[in-house]
């Protein structure tokens, strides 16, 4: 096994990690303040919903760039 392939798979493994780690702060402190405003305005729940979900978006980029990191082959 080449060194090239193995820091391309920690590459990728980061890439998707650290983007993982970043969606989970976000969404809890979206998730706190949207509890807050369900409180106060129930009629709220679309965009809370909306809002919670938006930044699922950098785990996704971040599989994109490890797939692409590791279908370049590490070299």
């Amino acid at each position: 096994m080449d060194i090239g392939i193995g820091l391309a798979a920690i590459g990728a493994g980061l890439a998707i990690g650290i983007s993982a780690i970043g969606t989970g702060i976000a969404q809890s402190r979206i998730g706190t303040a949207g509890v807050g405003a369900l409180a106060e305005k129930p009629e709220l729940i679309g965009v809370v919903i909306l809002l919670i979900a938006l930044p699922e978006t950098m785990v996704i980029l971040g599989f994109a760039v490890a797939a692409l990191i590791l279908m370049s082959g590490g070299g």
